[in-house]
């Protein structure tokens, strides 16, 4: 693990509490038969040049980096994908908390892990996770509709609030998030209670599911570290104890060995599956709109964004297009 060189202070403005946790620990292997053409190589596709010649990480930081500092943005990754990351971090002078998993065991332990990280770095902490593998087209709404969420995490203590998307399409291989009732935040954007989520429906239900105001879920989501912790403990009392016992190794020579030792003992585990799902009352979704979002987890997806940018991204569509029929 790296810590930042400074810390805020306890009555600093709260904006100073502010983090930013990059989920860059998964496999990508839907989209590998795409990333092996473009690379050369089986790298996950958030370490790839996929659009305009930049990886999907190099422009999730930079996104994120208009909402947080650097040294508060938290990069969570796996030890076996180090050869295709250790070059896009070297000589980074502004860099946070790097936090390195041994192997890939799903979205639960990554987040557990970063949490408690975050919570012995700055007790405080609100902070925002960000999937590594997403395109916005508009970079600033996406913040503006993420300061809300901020916003929103600071005045309901116990809250987690998730970005969900207003849908173009009855979309069946993305998660849904049914919004209940609105809540009276201290926010000057509609936020609702989260009723309860559909995980890739079919498409009469998808269609159901768009007719009646649902919202794809973005896995976006912004929370104090301690509502986060909460869920986790409530939804996987057993998985929260396993980790909460490695807190005295972490920034000591007996942290790696300590991970290998917990990662090795616990089953793969889904946040939004097994946390999120079972605690809906404790989570508001934030409807984002002309946002022009995709989780580029499928390489038709990738085609689709490459058609909306246009004429600059004609050439590596033509190049690509040939194998994404396959790589979906």
């Amino acid at each position: 693990m790296q810590t930042p060189t400074a810390l805020p202070g306890p009555h600093e403005p709260r904006v100073h509490h502010r983090w930013g946790v990059i989920l860059a620990g998964g496999d990508g292997k839907r989209l590998l038969p795409l990333t092996r053409r473009i690379a050369g190589d089986d790298r996950p596709k958030q370490f790839c040049p996929i659009l305009q010649g930049e990886t999907l990480l190099d422009r999730t930081r930079r996104r994120i980096g208009q909402l947080v500092e650097p040294h508060r943005t938290m990069l969570v990754l796996t030890k076996t994908h180090e050869r295709f990351y250790s070059g896009q971090l070297t000589g980074s002078s502004s860099l946070g908390p790097l936090l390195v998993q041994p192997f890939n065991r799903g979205t639960t332990p990554a987040i557990l892990c970063a949490l408690l990280l975050l919570r012995g770095i700055d007790p405080a902490a609100v902070a925002g996770f960000f999937p590594s593998d997403h395109h916005f087209a508009d970079d600033g709404g996406f913040v503006r509709h993420l300061n809300l969420a901020f916003d929103a995490a600071e005045s309901y203590s116990d809250l987690v609030t998730l970005l969900g998307i207003a849908p173009d399409r009855p979309e069946v291989a993305y998660g849904w998030i049914e919004p209940g009732a609105p809540l009276q935040a201290h926010v000057s954007g509609p936020l609702f209670q989260v009723t309860r989520f559909w995980e890739k429906p079919s498409l009469p239900l998808a269609t159901s599911l768009m007719q009646r105001g649902c919202l794809w879920n973005t896995f976006v989501m912004v929370g104090r570290v301690c509502s986060f912790l909460d869920l986790i403990r409530r939804a996987l009392p057993g998985l929260y104890a396993a980790f909460d016992t490695l807190r005295r190794k972490w920034g000591t020579a007996a942290e790696q060995a300590a991970l290998m030792e917990a990662y090795s003992k616990i089953e793969p585990s889904n946040f939004s599956t097994q946390v999120l799902a079972a605690c809906c009352r404790d989570l508001a979704v934030l409807p984002g709109r002309d946002l022009e979002w995709s989780d580029l987890g499928e390489a038709a997806r990738v085609l689709s964004v490459l058609r909306r940018k246009g004429r600059h991204a004609e050439h590596a569509r033509q190049r690509w297009a040939p194998n994404l029929g396959a790589a979906g």
